[in-house]
């Protein structure tokens, strides 16, 4: 992709991006749904493994095949978190105030430009 040096290369390549942002907007839609349905078969599947006690079986498939196990799914380490946690090791509140605000305070900040896209709902509702 060349620079923008005129105001009609601007022009498309802003065309471009509106473009390109819609299919996006379109496409997480859809894994969000294919997702979801995922989310539901795995459910669904793992519990009638487990209630016949399937759980060492393995099925074949056409290019390799499904084994079933246990998986550790971790919460995020968030500041909320790690308050709570630094509450039950450090008695005074203040101290673990101090150092959530120092850790905020002292995180990296990276500034990148960017383009957010802002909808007009008004013109939606005319379509």
């Amino acid at each position: 992709m060349k620079d923008i040096e005129t105001k009609e290369e601007l022009i498309s390549q802003v065309r471009q991006w509106v473009a390109i942002d819609e299919q996006m907007k379109i496409t997480n839609e859809k894994i969000k749904k294919i997702r979801e349905l995922k989310t539901h078969l795995t459910k669904n599947i793992c519990d009638y493994i487990h209630n016949k006690n399937m759980q060492k079986n393995k099925i074949y498939i056409s290019n390799g095949t499904l084994s079933f196990y246990e998986k550790k799914d971790y919460s995020p380490l968030t500041y909320s978190y790690v308050e709570k946690c630094l509450g039950e090791l450090i008695a005074d509140k203040k101290q673990v105030d101090f150092i959530i605000q120092y850790m905020k305070d002292h995180r990296d900040i990276h500034t990148v430009p960017d383009i957010r896209r802002n909808i007009d709902k008004k013109l939606l509702k005319n379509e």
